[in-house]
């Protein structure tokens, strides 16, 4: 057969036809402030939004009130003076009439009806939502997904005031700018490793994407400066989650690069997850300037470690010292002092250094051991947010606060969460990865349960705020989400800017497989192996489906021939902190192969087992 092809459009080029062409019906009417222009979903991906366009003859600034059901939910924001308005609304309510006042500095007042679709069923409604407005106020609280479901933003009374369309993977980031950094909808390699960030406005336009040789996982952080830290990895090489890389603000281009296995040895200290492709699992990183250090989470060595910013030699780790090597123990192992309780943390996440220099993180407590034999069931097991105080002269050790583990088993997680701190005593802890299967507490990540057991799992996600230890915000939703983040959604420095977004940073060169082994002519490829030919902007996507072990290798011949190994052989993922890039077949291959290094025409071929196929594909690079 031949193979179906498929041209797509990057979402930053699909975005800047769609405003070209909301500009144009604009230039066409004479839009006033009576009778403004009206956009719902300007940027395709943000159905919850809205631009409302209109002149005045004089400079005048604008407020905008997007009316809540209640009054305490209303929504607000000034716009300075202007003659050529651009008012993004925000706030909007899935599938209802919603009322939306402008009000003039000038004293004149309008008010707009904005009809929005209902929310789709990926967009789930909280079962349970505990807290006021007046704490509240008027912050979302965003999630994003690891179960099948969207990115969104609740308010207080749990109603959903904004959601994306798109696969948007891991941490939700507002940086200094305004805009969010969120990992992007591009999958480089399984299972959850994407080409990069996007930086995006609330109304959901992309002004950038930056792309990175072996892909984004977890966690990123703004410098001083703007550049920012992402993590990554170095794919050829076998291993993943061991690298963090500073990057360009403006180019996207790789300033410094942190290679943790210059750091700690990969065989020792494992978690009962560790193996040794993904040997250290980083999942989150903070800077922390008062000591020039990197922070970083390795869920798979139960440890937080510090690592010095300009030579990555190791400082200091926290963890449970069983069976690390004693001459790693006594120089970077800290010893538990104090009267009060103390638990190490196991297979954390979302390390924070705050202030005082204090470590915060969320304790997962996933098998809450490093022996085997004492590995701890989920039934009977803890998740919780922690705070440790550290003494880096005495190398010594003290838990001042936690809150989880009176909770039980309710509230584990063997995966995900994160904590944040808001001031002295104002936390939040957001277990975000429970799960039973057929009434038991999982043992391992919800989303890791395929076919017919997915029938018998129950997902849940608990986000709970503190204040002096009081519990003043809570809300479960019914899926898993890998983070949750408190934001506004208004924010001054967040300002819509015309034009086209940019691609930045670089895919890199895929690695070729130079030894092509003899093979029989097949004539076109089978219809068994489903092929699928997909042709991006600045890459090609092959793909297929095909049993365990099989060889494949994709071949483009031109000129030169460029040949590529295509893993048919997955690998038992023990961290699954994304789930939605799951093909619902086990034997579904999807395979990336960077436009980058590739000149000229070329036909595509594959090599199935002892086999070479044409698929009756040629393109032009």
């Amino acid at each position: 057969m031949t193979v179906k092809t498929k041209q797509f459009e990057h979402i930053i080029t699909e975005q800047v036809r769609a405003e070209e062409a909301f500009l144009a019906e604009y230039k066409k009417g004479e839009y006033s402030f009576d009778q403004p222009y009206v956009k719902l979903n300007p940027y395709l991906i943000a159905p919850l939004t809205a631009l409302v366009m209109f002149k005045t003859s004089v400079p005048v600034s604008v407020a905008i009130a997007v009316k809540g059901k209640e009054s305490a939910g209303d929504l607000g924001f000034q716009f300075g003076p202007a003659t050529e308005h651009m008012v993004p609304v925000y706030g909007l309510y899935g599938g209802y009439a919603n009322q939306v006042e402008l009000t003039l500095s000038s004293g004149e007042k309008t008010v707009l009806t904005i009809q929005t679709e209902e929310v789709p069923e990926k967009v789930k409604a909280p079962t349970k939502m505990e807290t006021t407005a007046e704490y509240f106020q008027d912050h979302l609280m965003f999630v994003s997904p690891t179960s099948p479901a969207l990115a969104a933003g609740y308010d207080y009374r749990g109603d959903v005031r904004w959601y994306g369309t798109l696969n948007f993977a891991f941490d939700i980031k507002r940086v200094k700018n305004g805009r969010l950094l969120l990992g992007t909808n591009r999958l480089v390699a399984p299972p959850y490793h994407t080409t990069g960030l996007f930086e995006m406005g609330i109304i959901g336009k992309i002004y950038k994407e930056y792309r990175l040789p072996s892909g984004y996982h977890h966690d990123q952080f703004e410098m001083e400066d703007g550049n920012l830290l992402i993590l990554t990895q170095d794919l050829p090489r076998g291993t993943v989650e061991d690298m963090c890389v500073l990057v360009d603000r403006q180019t996207g281009a790789i300033l410094k690069t942190w290679d943790y296995q210059k750091a700690l040895p990969q065989d020792v200290g494992g978690s009962g997850s560790q193996d040794s492709h993904d040997w250290f699992h980083n999942n989150a990183v903070w800077y922390d300037k008062k000591t020039n250090s990197l922070t970083l989470s390795g869920r798979h060595q139960d440890a937080v470690i510090n690592i010095d910013y300009e030579t990555g030699s190791l400082n200091w780790v926290i963890g449970d010292p069983e069976g690390w090597p004693q001459e790693l123990v006594d120089k970077y192992f800290f010893k538990p002092v104090g009267t009060g309780d103390f638990d190490w943390q196991y297979e954390q996440h979302a390390c924070v250094v705050l202030p005082d220099g204090d470590i915060m993180c969320f304790d997962n407590g996933h098998w809450r051991s490093k022996v085997k034999e004492k590995y701890v069931p989920a039934k009977d097991n803890f998740s919780r947010g922690v705070r440790y105080r550290i003494d880096t002269d005495k190398m010594e050790i003290e838990q001042i606060w936690q809150y989880g583990k009176e909770r039980g088993a309710e509230f584990f997680s063997t995966y995900i969460c994160n904590v944040e701190y808001y001031g002295e005593g104002h936390y939040l802890v957001h277990s975000g990865g429970i799960g039973t299967y057929k009434g038991e507490t999982c043992n391992k990540p919800p989303v890791q349960f395929r076919g017919e057991e997915e029938k018998d799992v129950v997902f849940n996600s608990i986000t709970v705020e503190l204040k002096d230890d009081v519990v003043m915000y809570e809300m479960q939703l019914p899926a898993n989400y890998y983070r949750a983040e408190k934001l506004k959604l208004y924010c001054p420095e967040d300002v819509l800017t015309l034009g086209k977004g940019e691609l930045v940073g670089t895919l890199g060169v895929t690695e070729e497989f130079s030894t092509i082994p003899p093979v029989e002519d097949g004539g076109m490829v089978p219809a068994q192996y489903h092929v699928k030919f997909g042709i991006e902007e600045d890459r090609m996507i092959l793909k297929a489906t095909f049993e365990k072990g099989q060889l494949v290798m994709l071949l483009l011949e031109g000129a030169e021939t460029h040949s590529y190994f295509v893993p048919t052989t997955k690998r038992p993922f023990l961290a699954m902190c994304v789930g939605t890039f799951q093909e619902s077949d086990e034997r579904a291959v999807e395979f990336p192969v960077s436009k980058e290094g590739l000149k000229g025409e070329f036909k595509v071929a594959l090599i199935v087992d002892e086999y070479k196929y044409d698929t009756g594909i040629t393109v032009q690079i």
